[in-house]
């Protein structure tokens, strides 16, 4: 029987018909020469797909060429598998494991005893530049999994036979094949390794486990990073380098904000500036709740596991509790969030009224979770961390109000903090999830018709929801184009249904509340690292845990400076004085490099005549004021935005 015609629908809305199966390759021929040179791969009704893999059917087809965002991943993930095929090919008796693409590169995780340094990078890296040019075929293959265990064996790579042992028998297990070197993938990739740019560079090494687990088999992680030219590289690079500097573990020590130490790792020891720059963030975040209309309550450090597993936290979670039996043998668990909590509080104020709704419930939680010793950084990813923690109980019929109006909130907040370029996504149903599917539908449906409502643009975060319900994430882009994903929105239907919490409606019956999980800065310890490194260190006036050093030139003028900082301080202002036999200029490197960001400088001059010489991080010229117009300005400069 001959085969049927193959009909392809292409994005312009044509369609070509091939007599036979046909591959992404010769339907990119078919169009063009210049896109059957550029094609790296093909969506297939929307999924990425292999270049050289048959279509069998009618089937949407789009071509994906450098250009495109999903080249982007595809270089990456070759690019690993061109590392590893490099590193082997140096360094015999290597194995293999595992090597994904991610955010900005990609990383590879290899077993060798002996250890590799930054100093076998640039080998690699040639070695891998050697691959590129010898533009060989990745082949995909279908193999059967017993096949695959022997081959892998065969071959020393233990780590893969495992794993591949494990897979299930009625998995199609696929191999990609480039040169002589093979590895287990599901793919895609690009159609041969000289499609890969040579625009990429190795950055760092890391140990890792075996599985993530940290009793099986210590590896080695190579990162790398790669981008569709050179220009993206050498601009991601130099962003690296302006990272670096703001890196806020270094900037932390050098402005006296906080420490971490191995006694207590994963905690932070706040010294009394960052303790300051903390206090301050609560204040403002509590005094716009205030506003908003929130109640603020503080709930148990320390919860029986009941209650965790009522809520589905216990089998969510657990291994991220942190644990402690009571002279009752009671397992007790340190909170790792703060929702079972909010909802016990709601049921013990007794049953209340749909007119009692929305109740907008708000906590500075305390929460702990064990975070793997290897994924800690900074204040940045801790494990024991406080939340702007807020639930609101509304009706069904409040959730688009109540969204808008969080939404709202959220913005203004992060306008204060200094952040305008805010990306919201939308995460659907995780494949693990509490609740049926009719309750996964109605909270879906209820969240994405209140930010469109709201009118606020989104993109789509597939599968990324809480177990529990969908969210919204809040992304922020800092002053060298970072995004930090800092506030959530969740819908919830589930944890009320599973706590027994209810409300009387206007029929005078009891009804489940729906349960708005929402936070603004996520943790304080990762919003304060963050606008640590998007300042880089040059906090604004109204957040600085010093605002002010008063530096005398000469000691002639100690009294006066005394004056000055007794008049700034009484004005509310955050003072020091810089009495010390130096040269004023010495004075003014060293709180510079403090981030101090006015310096008020005094001399017999200024002792004379009462006026200050204000001197502004950053800005070269000095203003001479009146110390009563010295004392107004700043006041007026450091207020907090919501007195603005």
């Amino acid at each position: 029987m001959a085969d049927q015609p193959i009909n392809i629908s292409l994005p312009d809305g044509s369609i070509r018909q091939f007599p036979a199966p046909v591959t992404g390759a010769d339907v990119a021929a078919s169009i063009g020469p210049g896109l059957a040179k550029a094609a790296l791969a093909i969506r297939l009704n929307g999924d990425l797909r292999d270049l050289n893999r048959l279509i069998n059917d009618d089937a949407a087809v789009e071509i994906v060429t450098i250009k495109d965002d999903e080249a982007l991943e595809l270089i990456r993930h070759d690019a690993a598998h061109i590392l590893a095929e490099a590193v082997q090919e140096l360094f015999p008796g290597t194995q293999i494991t595992f090597g994904p693409a991610t955010e900005h590169g990609f990383y590879y995780d290899f077993h060798r005893t002996e250890q590799f340094t930054p100093d076998d990078f640039e080998a690699i890296e040639a070695r891998m530049r050697e691959i590129v040019d010898r533009n060989e075929a990745i082949i995909r293959e279908v193999w059967d999994r017993d096949d695959a265990i022997g081959f892998f064996k065969r071959e020393g790579e233990q780590f893969k036979a495992e794993w591949v042992s494990e897979l299930s028998a009625d998995e199609e297990l696929t191999m990609y094949r480039q040169g002589d070197w093979i590895d287990l993938c599901r793919g895609p990739h690009l159609p041969s390794t000289g499609k890969l740019p040579k625009a990429f560079k190795l950055t760092k090494l890391a140990g890792s486990y075996w599985r993530g687990q940290a009793d099986n088999a210590r590896l080695q992680r190579i990162y790398g990073t790669i981008w569709r030219n050179e220009k993206e590289l050498k601009a991601y690079l130099a962003m690296l380098e302006e990272a670096e500097k703001r890196d806020h573990r270094r900037l932390g020590r050098e402005m006296g904000l906080f420490h971490i130490q191995e006694e207590a790792a994963g905690s932070v020891f706040w010294h009394p500036k960052g303790w300051t720059l903390y206090r301050l963030c609560e204040e403002y975040v509590r005094a716009r709740l205030e506003k908003a209309g929130y109640v603020e309550v503080k709930t148990p450090q320390m919860i029986d596991r009941v209650l965790w597993e009522r809520s589905g936290h216990w089998e969510k979670f657990r291994e991220n509790m942190f644990t402690a039996k009571d002279a009752g043998e009671k397992t007790l668990a340190l909170k790792p969030m703060n929702c079972p909590g909010h909802v016990q509080v709601f049921k013990h104020q007794g049953i209340l009224s749909y007119r009692d709704l929305p109740l907008r419930m708000a906590e500075f939680g305390s929460c702990h979770r064990n975070e793997p010793s290897g994924a800690l950084h900074g204040i940045m990813r801790v494990r024991a961390f406080t939340q702007d923690d807020a639930h609101i109980f509304c009706t069904p019929e409040q959730i688009n109000s109540e969204s808008k109006a969080f939404c709202d909130l959220l913005t203004s907040v992060y306008n204060d903090f200094g952040y305008d370029d805010i990306l919201v996504k939308f995460a659907d149903r995780p494949p693990v999830r509490a609740g049926d599917d009719e309750t996964w539908d109605r909270a879906e449906a209820a969240l994405k018709e209140a930010i469109e409502a709201a009118d606020i643009p989104y993109e789509m975060n597939a599968g990324e929801g809480a177990f529990y319900g969908p969210k919204l994430e809040f992304v922020l882009r800092d002053a060298i184009g970072r995004d930090w994903q800092c506030g959530t929105l969740q819908v919830d239907y589930v944890l009320p249904e599973r706590l027994d919490a209810s409300y009387i409606g206007e029929d005078g019956r009891k009804h489940r509340p729906v349960m708005l999980h929402r936070a603004i800065l996520g943790s304080f310890e990762r919003f304060i690292g963050i606008l640590i490194e998007n300042y880089a260190g040059r906090l604004p006036l109204w957040l600085a845990p010093v605002q002010v050093v008063v530096a005398a030139i000469v000691s002639d003028a100690d009294a006066y400076a005394e004056e000055v900082a007794e008049a700034l301080r009484n004005a509310g202002l955050r003072v020091e004085t810089d009495l010390r036999n130096e040269k004023i200029s010495y004075k003014v490197r060293e709180h510079s490099n403090a981030k101090v960001p006015v310096i008020a400088v005094v001399g017999r001059n200024e002792a004379e005549e009462k006026t200050v010489s204000l001197r502004r991080l950053g800005k070269r010229e000095q203003e001479v004021l009146a110390l009563n117009a010295a004392v107004d300005t700043l006041v007026k400069d450091s207020a907090f935005p919501i007195q603005q």
